[in-house]
């Protein structure tokens, strides 16, 4: 079994969060440089602790990456809110037909010539009910 001397507890997302910019991509770069280090130490024949913290490291700088891309989207939508085009990867995905399907006002629209049959032969209402 792995010897816990030396484990590092994974990064949580939530505590990133209320992390500013600048402190994340430090903390990424710290955890760039450790795993180097684990690796270096994996080549040379290091501890089985370390070898098994290789993995949390690169789970957190998962984690960081993430965080910090969900808030750069985050930062663009609220940019694009409001503006009449978006970026595409930014725009609500769905189908590639309902995509180019017509919009609720475009497909209720009715011709000139429509109108005016509708105006002037309007539903007939029957008393009796057949």
């Amino acid at each position: 079994p792995p010897c816990n001397t030396i484990k590092m507890a994974a990064v949580k997302a939530h505590v990133l969060r209320s992390a500013s910019k600048a402190d994340m991509a430090k903390q990424l770069e710290d955890l760039k440089q450790e795993l180097s280090q684990l690796r270096v130490a994996k080549v040379t024949g290091g501890a089985a602790a370390k070898l098994s913290k290789i993995k949390t490291v690169r789970k957190s700088i998962a984690t960081v990456l993430t965080v910090m891309n969900q808030q750069q989207r985050a930062a663009l939508r609220e940019h694009y809110s409001g503006k009449k085009y978006k970026p595409l990867d930014l725009r609500a995905k769905q189908t590639r037909a309902i995509r180019r399907r017509l919009s609720k006002s475009e497909a209720k629209k009715k011709t000139l010539k429509q109108h005016k049959k509708d105006i002037h032969f309007g539903r007939r209402v029957y008393a009796v009910k057949a």
